[in-house]
């Protein structure tokens, strides 16, 4: 018998016999999935048991953990390279010992090596993959946190939040930006022509750009040849959370119910260690070996990139998907993107639709739902197909990892980290993609929730617009004009649309009511000005029913008629953020969820069986 088929017998224990040893050992090496988490997936143990019955073999001895007498320091030149350590040496009580994790073709390397010198036994211990992994967090802690803080900056100087956001210019564009609105505003009152380009541009181009994409067909599903298991790749999905106790369990059952084989998935639950509840809570599940947990330190900026940049070196899968603590996806959406991926290969970056699913729950979640499909299901297929700037959303954005870390991951200081990550691919011509998979999440029922999360988007697209705008030569010759011209369109009409549109609207029904102010004539300038105000609400609304007939949400078109009011809290959000755009940049909002009791309103999942034989993008 082989020493690999003895090892694999050794670890799976007497209750298997050593041809289904064997058996285990081809079907992980086919799968090219390292053998001892093969047996911790597919035979019901543990990981550490499966490295005690590793140690025995060996004939090591073995610790669960790993003991600390003294604080380690470890300031890799690479911190990607820590989620490659297998091997960690500490000074205990004056003599060196190493504490290994290894994989199963390092457990026969150290066969061979005990073999040639009988000492490693006094001086190599092992211990499970995580124990291991505890202490590299906690050796590279400054290096890690460091790192979160400063990659970007120090791969991309030029577009980085904390360098580019100095007061000076925060002031500079809060007034800018008012003024600009100031001159949109008053050019249907005075009509002086030297205004028609401000009211071009901040009302006219966005209201054609939805309209164009209103006019650009339907994504539709394309078929794609399934992959077989073993062929599958590595996916990692990094889970931030922060004072989410409540939503563990539901999270955790979601994503256990993921069509993708288990052998091949990295969950990484990344919890702040402000959260000790959400702490205790995800280690209630880590009995499930696809399922990890990294701890962030407490450090300023407290925010999500950060934690996610904290946690980036531990990833090793090939594509890395990021899911917020709400979110249920659809159980073949990683099947799907890696068939796309697979299919498409210079694209970089797939956004999956996200679906409200608790739209039937209120004025709010309805017109949000409204929203979220409009932008998902018709702006953002649109923006794909034109090759345009994707403005991403906060979840279910799935990239290759290479690609996420040539980019220097996210801004650690952008409250709104994915849509400047979705600035950095297009300036580096880097192609991204939707899919018609979708994600369901939750919308704030209540105000006070809501107006939180979206001052915090207003205030991040401020800071996207103003970073990336900030040496503007560079950023043309990165985009190209046309791509150039239509960020600046999309981004302006994302900050200025509510407060114009809602200042314009009230304008309208003072004229019902009062009629025109003194000295005021409806001539064609005013007249033209109603039409494009009549036309930027009939093209919002209709881009949210077209966007809720694509999610199978008919039922929620009603409440679509009251966006005139839903632009009026958009408008008193960008005004809370412009404040703390200029006083509290970095202050992020942490919007709270809440586990869902009753049925949802979205699409119903493709079933599994089907979701293994075809796929769609």
């Amino acid at each position: 018998m082989s020493e690999a088929a003895s090892l694999m017998h050794a670890v799976l224990g007497p209750a298997y016999s050593r041809d289904e040893a064997r058996l285990m050992l081809n079907e992980a090496l086919c799968s090219e999935v390292d053998p001892l988490h093969w047996c911790a997936v597919h035979a019901g143990h543990n990981q550490a048991e499966i490295m005690r019955r590793a140690a025995a073999w060996l004939g090591l001895t073995y610790y669960d953990v790993v003991p600390r007498i003294a604080k380690a320091d470890v300031a890799p030149a690479r911190l990607e390279a820590l989620g490659e350590v297998r091997m960690f040496r500490l000074s205990l009580l004056g003599r060196d010992v190493a504490f290994a994790a290894p994989d199963f073709f390092g457990v026969l390397r150290l066969k061979a090596a005990y073999a040639a010198n009988p000492q490693l036994r006094t001086s190599l211990c092992l211990v499970p993959e995580p124990a291991l992994r505890a202490l590299l967090v906690e050796a590279a802690e400054a290096a890690l946190i460091d790192g979160a803080r400063q990659n970007l900056a120090r791969s991309w100087p030029f577009a980085a939040a904390q360098l580019d956001l100095s007061r000076p210019l925060r002031w500079s564009f809060a007034i800018g930006l008012v003024l600009l609105a100031a001159a949109a505003l008053a050019a249907p009152l005075t009509g002086e022509p030297w205004l028609l380009p401000f009211w071009l541009v901040l009302v006219v181009l966005p209201t054609l750009l939805r309209f164009c994409a209103l006019m650009t067909p339907a994504p539709r599903p394309r078929p794609f040849a399934a992959i077989a298991d073993a062929d599958l790749p590595v996916y990692s999905i990094l889970v931030p959370l922060r004072d989410e106790a409540n939503m563990v369990d539901q999270l955790a059952n979601s994503l256990g119910r993921l069509d993708y084989p288990p052998e091949k998935l990295q969950i990484l639950f990344v919890v702040e260690s402000r959260s000790p509840d959400t702490i205790a809570a995800v280690r209630r599940r880590l009995g499930d070996v696809r399922f990890a947990l990294t701890v962030v330190p407490d450090a300023l900026p407290r925010t999500k990139p950060k934690a996610l940049d904290f946690a980036l070196p531990f990833c090793h899968g090939e594509f890395v998907v990021v899911y917020d603590a709400e979110d249920l996806p659809e159980p073949g959406q990683l099947r799907r993107v890696v068939a796309q991926f697979r299919h498409d290969a210079d694209l970089h970056c797939i956004q999956a639709r996200l679906v409200i699913g608790n739209g039937r729950q209120g004025f709010l979640p309805a017109l949000f739902a409204g929203e979220y499909a409009g932008l998902f299901t018709v702006l953002l297929p649109a923006f794909a197909r034109w090759h345009a700037v994707m403005p991403l959303g906060g979840t279910s954005n799935h990239f290759r990892l290479e690609t996420l870390r040539g980019l220097g991951g996210w801004d650690a200081y952008n409250v709104t980290e994915d849509a400047d990550l979705g600035v950095r691919l297009a300036r580096r011509r880097l192609r991204t993609a939707t899919s018609t998979s979708y994600t369901m999440e939750d919308a704030p029922r209540t105000l006070k929730p809501w107006l939180g999360q979206r001052t915090r988007w207003m205030k991040g697209w401020m800071q996207t617009f103003m970073v990336h705008n900030r040496r503007p030569l560079r950023l043309l010759a990165d985009l190209g004009l046309w791509r150039f011209a239509l960020f600046q369109v999309t981004l302006l009409g994302m900050l200025l649309a509510p407060l114009l549109h809602t200042t314009l609207l009230l304008f309208l029904l003072w004229t019902l009511v009062n009629g025109l102010p003194p000295g005021m004539a409806f001539d064609a300038w005013l007249a033209a000005c109603m039409a494009v105000l009549v036309l930027g609400h009939g093209t919002a609304i209709a881009t949210n029913l077209v966007g809720l007939a694509r999610t199978r949400q008919r039922g929620l078109v009603r409440q679509q008629l009251l966006l005139p009011v839903y632009w009026l809290l958009i408008a008193w959000a960008t005004l809370r953020a412009l404040a703390e755009f200029v006083r509290h940049p970095f202050r992020w909002f942490k919007t709270p969820h809440e586990t869902r009791t009753t049925a949802r309103s979205g699409p119903s999942p493709v079933p599994v069986a089907r979701s293994r034989r075809a796929f769609g993008d």
